[in-house]
């Protein structure tokens, strides 16, 4: 099993539309796959689940969430399995929940005490890790992916030391570049800090313990505006300065940078923005690359469709290949 985080510091880029669709598409692919929604927005969760199913676990709210598994363990209580929604045969879903920043504070608390050894601290600190390996097992997934806020928080700090892989969506602005540059130090300064308290780890736990960081594969520009599937020249200013940040502060590699994006070996893929057929999208619950005439995909939507279908298979194989 390998799993996937997606994450950057700033929001907006299309982050979870993104997971939605990979997690869709790799299922199609046969790929057994789990989505977890980490982000305490819980969009992923809206976006796979029908109204009436969300009413139905929230409304009444039904102990299914990811936060019914972590508050038995942040009580001193024993592990609660998590529960896996199933989307299709091939794809599954770990429910969020708005309530779980709370466990910001409490992940903080851990953060600074595991470096005493403290083993309670500990098992808080690997909880992320316990939810991710539990979730697989359940499903027999070959692949989790996990979508988490756009934050530098104690959440995503557990959930970054508990994942194998780490991709990065961005934008081609000036807010994305500062984005890539605080993620990159943050990274930088979590394995520092996560090696000092693994130094101190106790023996004979119960709970496996995380070892290190989520490793970056690579990164992925989202919502260009396309002319001949080239980026205009208006966000070229800012796209061709990606490569040089993304080495800098994420790869930390001192060889020059890619001259252009395009050039740029960490550079998974340039994805566009699909207006037209977002909406249809998200009436019908179906990523793009599925939507049929009955869900309003008639007319040049049909080859849009399949263009989207074409896109989003070449680049899940790609994601797969980076985080072999």
């Amino acid at each position: 099993m390998k799993s996937i985080l997606f994450f950057n510091n700033k929001g907006g880029v299309g982050k979870t539309t993104l997971v939605y669709h990979v997690a869709w598409m790799l299922s199609s692919l046969g790929i057994r796959t789990v989505a977890f929604d980490l982000d305490p927005q819980s969009n992923l969760t809206a976006m796979f689940l029908t109204p009436e199913r969300l009413e139905e676990v929230y409304g009444q709210d039904l102990p299914l969430t990811v936060l019914d598994s972590i508050t038995p363990v942040v009580s001193g209580d024993p592990y609660q399995p998590v529960h896996v929604e199933e989307i299709t045969d091939h794809l599954g879903l770990v429910l969020g929940n708005l309530s779980l920043s709370i466990f910001e504070d409490r992940l903080s608390d851990a953060w600074l005490k595991s470096l005493g050894g403290d083993a309670y601290s500990f098992r808080l600190m690997s909880l992320f890790n316990t939810l991710v390996h539990d979730a697989a097992r359940q499903f027999r997934a070959e692949v989790v992916l996990i979508d988490v806020g756009p934050n530098l928080g104690a959440i995503n700090r557990a959930v970054t030391i508990s994942a194998d892989h780490l991709i990065m969506p961005v934008a081609p602005d000036l807010f994305s570049l500062q984005g890539i540059k605080n993620l990159g130090q943050t990274l930088t300064k979590w394995e520092r800090e996560w090696a000092q308290r693994l130094a101190q780890k106790p023996a004979g736990t119960s709970f496996a313990i995380p070892q290190k960081l989520a490793r970056p594969a690579g990164y992925l520009v989202m919502q260009y505006s396309a002319r001949e599937s080239r980026p205009v020249q208006a966000y070229l200013k800012w796209a061709n300065r990606i490569p040089a940040y993304f080495a800098e502060f994420v790869l930390k590699n001192a060889a020059p940078p890619a001259a252009s994006i395009e050039a740029d070996p960490a550079c998974i893929a340039l994805l566009k923005h699909y207006r037209s057929l977002a909406p249809l999208s998200m009436e019908a619950h179906k990523p793009m690359f599925l939507l049929k005439p009955a869900d309003g995909a008639i007319g040049s939507h049909t080859y849009a469709v399949k263009q989207n279908y074409d896109v989003f298979e070449n680049l899940t194989q790609k994601i797969m290949r980076r985080c072999a």
